[in-house]
C-alpha cells in the first residue's frame, strides 16, 4: 500500500510485541526464581538461628570440657541448653518483626 502501512499487519506486529513481553515477564529469571522473597529470607535466618545456636553452644562447650575443666560432658550440656534457649528468644524477636 502506497499511502500506510496494512492495518492487518499493524496489529499483528502490535499482539506480537505484547507476546513477547508477556513470555519475557513469564520466564525472566529475576521474576521471583532464584530471588529470596521476604518469608524466605526470614525462614533462612530462623533456621540458621535454631541450627547455629545450640551448635555453636555444644562446641564450646565440648572445648571447654576436654581441654580446660575436664567435667565431660557437664559443661557442653549447659550450653546445648543455652543455645537451644538463645535461639528460641531470638526466633520470637524474628516473628515479631515487621516485613520488609
Amino acid at each position: 500500500m502506497p499511502g500506510g502501512e496494512d492495518p492487518k499487519l499493524a496489529s499483528l506486529e502490535e499482539r506480537l510485541r505484547a507476546a513477547r513481553r508477556a513470555e519475557e515477564e513469564r520466564t525472566h529469571p529475576s521474576s521471583s526464581f532464584g530471588v529470596p522473597g521476604p518469608g524466605e529470607k526470614t525462614g533462612q535466618r530462623v533456621i540458621s538461628t535454631l541450627v547455629g545456636y545450640p551448635l555453636g553452644g555444644g562446641i564450646v562447650g565440648w572445648l571447654l570440657d576436654n581441654y580446660v575443666f575436664g567435667t565431660r560432658p557437664w559443661i557442653m550440656l549447659a550450653l546445648l541448653f543455652l543455645g537451644f534457649a538463645g535461639a528460641c528468644f531470638q526466633v520470637f524477636k524474628i516473628s515479631r518483626e515487621r516485613p520488609e
